[in-house]
């Protein structure tokens, strides 16, 4: 019984590993129902009003106190479909495919996705 758990338990392991993406540098992002959450389980959004690889974030001040933008460290580097814009305020964020990732202060609880076509201009970030 105890051998079966553990094979169940490291196949169940391995399919979760197999929705990981980890963008260089380390800041964790996972899919899950097909849209990106952050480590905590918390629903990524994009922002219709940010250009697509321009590098930076037209979300600041009060925006991004609405919505936070999905940070990173300065020694994170970029890969792939992953990249980094600085923001005003000279902080990093992640940017998947050009396009800056943000949360949405009024998702209490992982699997939130209230921010979905805010103002018509907030989208689920997906991969």
């Amino acid at each position: 019984m105890i051998r079966r758990l553990l094979i169940i338990f490291a196949a169940l392991a391995m399919v979760a590993c197999q929705h990981m993406s980890s963008p260089a540098g380390g800041a964790p992002v996972k899919t899950v129902d097909g849209v990106f959450v952050n480590a905590d389980g918390m629903t990524l959004y994009t922002f219709d009003k940010d250009t697509t690889g321009s590098g930076n974030s037209t979300c600041n001040g009060p925006c991004a106190a609405n919505w936070p933008p999905l940070t990173t460290t300065a020694d994170a580097k970029a890969s792939g479909d992953w990249s980094i814009v600085t923001r005003d305020d000279g902080g990093r964020q992640w940017a998947y495919k050009g396009k800056p990732l943000y949360r949405w202060v009024k998702d209490q609880k992982p699997g939130d996705r209230s921010g979905d076509g805010f103002n018509n201009a907030w989208r689920l970030a997906r991969p």
